[in-house]
This record gives structure tokens, sequence and C-alpha cells, in this order.
């Protein structure tokens, strides 16, 4: 069940890029332990939340906290170490590596040493021994998400849809509290888009997570998410439940279109 304290609040979160403004006055509050969705048209301003939210951009004005610590204006590793972690609506993998090292390098946020100690590894006998264990934990990963027969494997020679598996396992690597999601059924059939639906809630579990994610398939969007935000020209127009949304008339007119109101 879903707890009610929020774990991420944004505040009056506004964003110009010049005489833009790509996200205007954004307040939400997300849930701990629960799948929220955020959506809206093309240009509605969601992805460009989600980078203020991961230390991507920062703010014009408002503020960014996660378990009341504060991340307006962090670079993205600390807000990763702060325990965010995100995918992306373009896969950005490491695509001449392999399946297993990309998601080491994930791992490599939570290590003890530093860079200059893995050149030399035989004198910090500490670093050989943290090496072993982020590939175990990493082929762990893989294992759990299906792709621990193509660890090595080159990343550009996956499928699409194991390539968006291999980004969420390159997530998990940095052994986050909170998940941001960016188009995670983008490209996929609708056969692969109803096997998501069970596949986010099983890492919502399993990884005892708390998700946000952006998203279009609305069959997707209605049949995981427990709460949803919806943005419209880098405006919030509306929030609630999934059945709140179906029936909300600025969100049919804005998003959904004229006939899905029946």
């Amino acid at each position: 069940m879903t707890k009610q304290n929020a774990v991420l609040k944004v505040k009056n979160v506004t964003l110009r890029f010049g005489g833009l403004v790509a996200v205007n006055g954004l307040s939400m509050s997300v849930p701990e332990g629960g799948i929220t969705g955020l959506i809206g048209p093309n240009g509605a301003g969601k992805t460009t939340a989600f980078n203020v939210i991961s230390g991507f951009y920062k703010p014009t004005a408002g503020s960014v906290a996660f378990m009341e610590r504060p991340l307006t204006g962090l670079p993205p590793h600390k807000v990763c170490e702060a325990g965010l972690s995100r995918t992306f609506q373009n896969i950005r993998l490491f695509h001449n590596e392999t399946v297993l090292e990309n998601v080491m390098i994930g791992a490599y946020v939570r290590q003890k040493g530093t860079w200059w100690q893995n050149l030399i590894p035989f004198a910090f006998p500490g670093i050989a021994r943290e090496e072993r264990e982020i590939r175990a934990s990493s082929m762990k990963l893989l294992t759990r998400l299906g792709l621990a027969s193509q660890a090595a494997t080159a990343a550009s020679s996956l499928p699409y849809g194991a390539q968006r598996r291999l980004e969420i396992a390159r997530a998990l690597a940095t052994r986050p509290k909170f998940l941001l999601l960016d188009e995670p059924a983008a490209g996929m059939n609708p056969q692969e888009s109803l096997e998501l639906l069970n596949f986010i809630r099983k890492l919502r579990d399993d990884f005892n997570l708390t998700i946000l994610l952006i998203e279009h398939d609305m069959k997707v969007v209605m049949g995981v998410c427990e709460r949803i935000w919806v943005l419209d020209q880098g405006v919030l127009i509306a929030e609630g439940s999934p059945e709140d949304i179906k029936t909300n008339p600025q969100v049919i007119e804005a998003y959904l279109g004229r006939d899905a109101h029946g």
C-alpha cells in the first residue's frame, strides 16, 4: 500500500530559457512508495521538470527537496548520491561497452575509492575487492532483469526493449530510493507495453522504490499510476487519481483529446 508522506517536494519551480518559460510555477509532492505519473502533450515541460529534479537544469525560481534534503542547484551526480536515479527519453547507453560494464558504471557512484586508486589497484587491495563486489552485484541485477545471458554483449547489439531494461538496470545499480522513468514505453508494441505495467510494479515492490514516470501511452499511465499530474505549456493544469484525470475537461481537451471523453 502506498505510504502518504511525500518524499519528493517540488515547490513553485520555474525555468526560463531566455523569453521561453518551459516550466511555470510547478508545485508537486510525490508520495513515498507510490507510482506517480507526469503527463501532458509534447512540449508541455515534462522532461524539463525531470531535468530540474535530477540536477541537469538549475531552476530560475523555486526549490526541489528529497526526503527533506534540498536538491536545488546540486549537480546530477550529487542528486544521484542523494538517492534519485533516472532513465532518459532517448536511451543513453555506453554503446561500445558491454551490458555488464554499463551496469557497473552506474554502481561506481557508490564506490568508496577514488578514480586514481583504480589506476594502481595493487597498491590499494580494497579497490580490487570493491571492484569484484561491483561486478557481482551488477550481474545479480542483470539476472533479475533478464539480461544475464547478454552480459558480455555490446550494449549497441541489444534489441530496443532490452536496451530499455539495461538503462533501468544501470539506474538501479546506483541503489536509488527514487526512480524517474522518462517514457519507458517509447518504441514498444502493445504487448510490450502491457508487460511493462507488471515490470514497473515489480520494480517498485522488489527494490522498495518510489517511482515518478513520464509516459505518452495512456494505457500504461492509467494502468500503473496511482496518482497523475498533468502539465500543459509548462503549467500544472490537473492532479488526481486516474479516474479523476480521465474525466477532467481540461485534460481531455489539452491532452487526451475530445474523443476520449466518451
